[in-house]
């Protein structure tokens, strides 16, 4: 009986062991997984007070930034944070706006860069605004806020005063533009 406990308590210990190592590799797994999340992007919230000084929504009345708070979706982007990747972006979601909070951006297409900051005409941004082969990235530490066209439609049929914003922004992506639509043709 003794041996039998002496084994038992072996092989109980090996298997205690074993479920130490493996739930140790998981948690490094998982470590890894967020540390790489951490240097993209994650989720934020919005703030109402925060949003009313953001130049995009500066026109917006309360009403209607709580609309756009429950209609949106903001993102704290690192350094370096691919925002979109226009080449993977699928069709339904080409027209959906990004506009920057806070921070940098720029959009890289054939070779170029285009930097915006939240005041200037490049604070929003669409894939279906530039080259296919085009990259929205992080120039520093920043907030983004992603509409969907559907919601962007719904706001601008609500009377949102998004329209000066839009046009400065889809006449500057004309004009950076202009030279890739040349050699496309």
């Amino acid at each position: 009986m003794s041996r039998f406990f002496y084994f038992a308590c072996v092989a109980t210990l090996a298997l205690v062991a074993v479920a130490v190592v493996c739930d140790s590799l998981d948690r490094r797994a998982n470590a890894q997984v967020q540390t790489s999340e951490n240097r993209t992007m994650k989720p934020s919230t919005t703030y109402l007070h925060l949003l009313r000084k953001t130049p995009f929504f500066t026109a917006l009345n309360d009403a209607q930034l709580r609309w756009t708070i429950d209609h949106s979706r903001e993102w704290e982007a690192q350094i370096g944070s691919v925002i979109v990747e226009c080449a993977t972006t699928t069709a339904e979601h080409k027209d959906d706006i990004w506009i920057l909070l806070d921070g940098g951006w720029q959009i890289e297409a054939d070779g170029r860069a285009y930097p915006a900051g939240h005041a200037d005409p490049g604070k929003w941004f669409s894939a279906d605004q530039a080259p296919n082969d085009c990259r929205l990235v992080a120039t520093e530490h920043s907030y983004v806020m992603k509409i969907t066209a559907a919601d962007m439609h719904d706001m601008l049929s609500l009377g949102f005063a998004f329209d000066s914003h839009l046009e400065a922004g889809r006449a500057y992506y004309a004009n950076a533009f202009a030279a890739h639509a040349t050699q496309q043709r």
